[in-house]
């Protein structure tokens, strides 16, 4: 005898009939008496007398429907607690592209070997996506670069970041420590997309010192982005961690700018009513680790 079978039963004791049963739980009649017979066989029994069209319990049928109602309440509860059990070990994260290809790898690895039933799942978009899928209750957190706006969001500083500017081999700047502000007016620029953390930080503050400048390519994806300036076509601003290999490499060079704040950070975003379940504070505890491991050991593994 299965659940299968009990549910059955009961639902044929409630209706009287085997016919109209079988009607309600989408099932055809046949199998709804070899369900019956089936339990009837097992245990020797008889669980119903049928009296004309109708179908009555036998006393033992009456005894087994209070067994089996009690049954199916605390199963349906055990279901319910176990669904919602494995909902806690789900975590929807969001991640700025930045961050993205840079550090959430690491972390999503860090967190699994800390909580390995945790199930994460990771999307990619920018600041300005992401903020709008918390709101919506679509994301549980976010680890970003931008600026947050809505007042109903928590932000949390959480790794620390620096940006520079990149230019190829070719390029006037190339081998220069740093440049001055105004050498970047009409520099053709290849940028993220408008919503980015990283372009919107640098154009503010070209903005606020009235610097003219010109976007010539945007991308989506940061691998285009040093692809194009390494072939000439501009120089760009990024997380100084995204220009690593290509720096050393002789490919790209890297340098500051004069005056310009190019440092940020990492912060986990959520909303201010989230409820924050074991595997969510896990996660943001690793990501508070993982910068104060980053501050330690600059360039350096994390664990």
């Amino acid at each position: 005898m299965t659940t299968r079978h009990l549910q059955i039963f009961v639902k044929v004791a409630d209706c009287g009939r085997m016919s109209e049963a079988a009607r309600e739980m989408y099932i055809t009649q046949p199998s709804v008496s070899q369900a019956i017979a089936e339990i009837e066989r097992e245990y020797g029994v008889r669980l119903f007398e049928r009296l004309g069209r109708s179908l009555y319990l036998t006393r033992t049928g009456s005894e087994l429907l209070d067994y089996a109602r009690h049954f199916l309440s605390l199963w349906e509860e055990m279901d319910g607690y176990l669904k919602k059990a494995a909902e806690r070990m789900h975590l929807r994260v969001g991640a700025t592209v930045t961050v993205g290809t840079c550090v959430m790898s690491p972390i999503i690895s860090w967190l699994c070997r800390e909580f390995p039933v945790a199930q994460p799942e990771v999307f990619v978009a920018n600041t300005h996506i992401i903020e709008e899928r918390l709101l919506k209750s679509e994301l549980d957190i976010g680890l970003v670069e931008g600026r947050i706006t809505q007042p109903d969001l928590v932000v949390k500083q959480a790794i620390q970041d620096r940006m520079v500017l990149a230019c190829g081999k070719n390029h006037p700047f190339f081998g220069r420590a740093s440049v001055m502000p105004l050498e970047l007016a009409h520099q053709p620029f290849v940028l993220r997309e408008e919503g980015s953390g990283t372009r919107a930080q640098l154009e503010n503050q070209l903005r606020l010192r009235q610097i003219p400048y010109e976007v010539k390519w945007t991308c989506y994806n940061e691998g285009a982005i040093k692809n194009a300036v390494m072939d000439g076509h501009g120089i760009t601003v990024l997380s100084e961690r995204l220009v690593r290999q290509e720096i050393s490499e002789g490919r790209l060079w890297a340098c500051g700018i004069e005056g310009l704040s190019l440092g940020r950070s990492f912060n986990l975003v959520y909303h201010k009513n989230k409820f924050f379940s074991e595997v969510l504070s896990c996660f943001v505890s690793v990501c508070e680790r993982f910068g104060q491991e980053e501050q330690k050991h600059p360039h350096g593994q994390t664990p």
